[in-house]
């Protein structure tokens, strides 16, 4: 007679989520740690993006490619590094993103104290650190602001109405639609 199947520990956040069966958390003891602040998940990458209200705060990624850059990615500032690199020995930047120093870190799970610093990260993170965490989109904005006071092309776009015009202006052809 067979063997009944034992079903594996799901956390209280995969329980909670109803519809498709998800694949199972990397390092679920990271959202158990933070489960005070009532984070929520997004897929990105591949991996598991973990927000705070609107800020992204942790990627938990266990994937087979780029085996190295498997574990807990902190979403941090090139200025924050240096201070973070004191409490975290073993925080580099992640290999697979192709430039030397990035915004991200990876606390690395091969590391032989990472789910100690995972823990301490998400105690940062809990005490509302702002060396880690950051609103998506923010670094665009700020660029944008300082390049130029032209408007952006879905701005531009966007102020077109169903005629070709532009804010005041008549085009002598309708505004053309993207294909896809």
């Amino acid at each position: 007679m067979a063997q009944p199947r034992r079903k594996t520990k799901m956390s209280a956040l995969e329980e909670a989520l109803p519809g498709k069966r998800r694949k199972p958390v990397p390092y679920a003891f990271v959202l158990d740690a933070i489960a005070p602040l009532s984070p929520y998940t997004r897929p990105m990458f591949g991996c598991l993006a973990i927000y705070v209200g609107e800020r992204i705060v942790l990627i938990l990624r266990d994937k087979l490619a780029y085996p190295a850059d498997n574990g807990v990615w902190l979403a941090t500032t090139k200025e924050s590094h240096e201070s973070l690199r004191r409490e975290f020995p073993s925080m580099r930047s992640i290999e697979l993103l192709g430039k030397p120093v990035t915004g991200w870190q990876v606390l690395p799970a091969d590391a032989s104290d990472f789910e100690a610093a995972a823990l301490h990260a998400c105690e940062l993170v809990v005490a509302g650190d702002p060396r880690i965490g950051k609103v998506p989109g923010e670094r665009a904005a700020k660029s944008k602001s300082t390049a130029s006071n032209k408007p952006s092309r879905r701005k531009r776009r966007q102020s077109r109405d169903v005629r070709g015009h532009v804010e005041g202006k008549a085009t002598s052809k309708p505004a053309k639609r993207r294909k896809g």
